[in-house]
């Protein structure tokens, strides 16, 4: 598969009847976006598509894809056929992309840990989205429970034929402003005790990090907590809080490293005790703390995750992984809770772990949408093309985005959703360049909503690194072409790790960002790897 995303035209069926080409699926790609200027906004209240080799694992992402050219720009022979070469490709694409929400950040999690260790990740465990999405964003909040769209950009390339400029599509949700006015939680932890879990970082900071969220969720929540190692086993059943916080530490304090890893029976287990204990009118999650490196039982993704499936779809119960370790299945981790309908983080410090279970624990058992997708219209009289990063195994078919039996995204208070564009656009472009729109479930009466903001040619003009370029916009630049450079991929406008370890740095000053300042040392070190 190339670095750009994959996805399908509506109305490549007309189009196929023209010319030789049946295909459906497109090959697209991956660059970034970011901006500068005032975008439009709006807030409004009115699946896994990639290619994957056979173990289920993402295919490998090649340097430089292909992009996706509106109908008028096709090279064709003067009496309007294609061309040799052209004849059986396939057949041009409406300037439409879609993709459900994701709010995952442990991708880049885990890149900062091999980094630090010396090591370049593997690239297919590589995705720009959730290296954006790992950085505070300044959107405006709705001030309602759906999502405010803020579309803006900036240029990054001028060339022959056309100029390429980032663009962002930005999504934000209200964030919570007291926890008493979440309903209750019930929360099924599902802990992994396996051998590989005592080494240090591991096992030991899921145990602090449990005995943070004890101290912090209230006395009407309900947690229990099921181990597994080559089985699984309950050690503490579906419990409400008041007045067993003692005993929820005594459970937790007790937990011990033992065998091999059996992911398949804590998942299973987890779920049984889950559905046993299941509140109603509460936010019913498993949370799953593990390294996620299968070696016992059930190894392949495919069954674990049916499982997974069927008790979201009946009982509305959500997966959320908290991946831990200097060796962690990424991947695997990341399929399941895509099918759990949940989100993935990754911990290796105490810090990361009272950020996760304290300052963002609202976001991870609340929700604020449920099967959340965005659709992104391009306008073909003012761009040639475009190119999505990331979000391959997101793809939405472009004639689902409102049909509400597909899978999109949860989303929960706080949190800021980015997608990153390169957009090509036409020589002396001008106007309306492209809609921006978010649709989504109300999590208690299901009903759909939507949201819209839209960008001109005008707000993509402005240079990426200009000081008046808003920082937060640089960085998502910086983050996205760090992750395009680790997984091979080519972006337009992308300058030398060096360059952009220096932008970075500059950045963390500006912004004095701690979380900044680490990423131009990821940056620095990658780039004395891979030199």
């Amino acid at each position: 598969m190339t670095a750009w995303t994959r996805t399908r035209s509506a109305e490549s069926g007309a189009r196929a009847g023209r010319r030789r080409a049946a295909l459906v699926a497109l090959l697209a790609g991956a660059v970034l976006l970011t901006g500068c200027g005032a975008g439009a906004q709006s807030d409004g209240t009115s699946a896994d598509g990639a290619q994957r080799r056979a173990d289920g694992a993402p295919a490998p992402v090649p340097p430089d894809g292909g992009g996706r050219v509106a109908e008028g720009d096709r090279d064709d022979t003067a009496d309007g056929t294609q061309g040799e070469e052209d004849r059986d490709a396939a057949p041009a694409p409406d300037l439409v992309s879609t993709f459900a929400l994701d709010v995952d950040t442990a991708s880049y999690g885990y890149a900062r840990r091999t980094l630090a260790a010396g090591r370049l990740p593997d690239p297919g465990s590589v995705r720009p989205e959730e290296f954006v999405n790992s950085f505070r964003q300044d959107y405006p909040r709705p001030e309602g429970n759906g999502f405010s769209v803020t579309v803006d950009g900036a240029r990054v390339e001028r060339g022959d034929g056309g100029d390429w400029s980032l663009m962002r599509v930005g999504l934000a949700t209200r964030p919570s402003s007291r926890t008493a006015e979440r309903p209750p939680a019930a929360l099924t932890f599902v802990v992994d005790i396996s051998g590989s879990m005592a080494e240090p970082g591991r096992l030991d900071l899921v145990k602090e990090s449990l005995g943070i969220l004890t101290d912090q969720l209230r006395d009407d929540d309900s947690l229990a907590v099921v181990t597994f190692s080559d089985e699984a086993e309950t050690r503490l059943p579906m419990t409400r809080l008041a007045g067993n916080r003692d005993r929820v530490h005594e459970v937790v304090a007790s937990l011990e490293p033992t065998d091999s890893t059996n992911v398949e029976a804590g998942v299973s287990t987890g779920y049984d005790v889950a559905v046993e204990g299941r509140r109603r009118g509460a936010n019913n999650r498993v949370v799953l703390l593990s390294d996620a490196l299968a070696n016992t039982g059930e190894t392949e993704a495919d069954a674990i995750l049916e499982r997974i499936g069927s008790a979201r779809k009946e009982f509305g119960i959500t997966l959320f992984g908290v991946g831990v370790g200097s060796e962690y299945g990424d991947q695997l981790m990341e399929r399941l809770t895509n099918r759990g309908d949940g989100h993935t983080t990754y911990v290796s410090t105490p810090a990361q772990a009272r950020k996760v279970f304290v300052d963002q624990l609202p976001a991870h058992i609340e929700l604020r949408a449920r099967e959340a997708k965005a659709q992104v219209v391009f306008d073909p009289v003012t761009v040639r093309e475009f190119r999505l990063v990331g979000y391959e195994n997101r793809h939405v078919g472009n004639e689902d985005f409102r049909d509400d039996r597909v899978d999109g995204g949860e989303v929960g208070p706080g949190h800021a959703v980015t997608a990153l564009y390169a957009v090509r656009l036409k020589e002396g472009a001008a106007g309306h360049v492209a809609t921006a729109t978010v649709r989504w479930l109300d999590p208690r009466t299901r009903a759909p909503h939507e949201a819209t903001g839209t960008v001109g040619a005008d707000r993509l003009d402005g240079d990426l690194w200009a000081r008046g370029t808003p920082p937060r916009l640089q960085i998502s630049a910086a983050a996205a072409y760090f992750a395009q450079r680790l997984r091979g991929a080519e972006t337009p406008g992308a300058p030398r790790l060096g360059e952009l370890a220096e932008r970075a740095e500059g950045l963390a000053r500006r912004t004095e960002d701690a979380s900044v300042r680490q990423l131009a040392e990821s940056i620095r070190g990658a780039d004395r790897l891979l030199d």
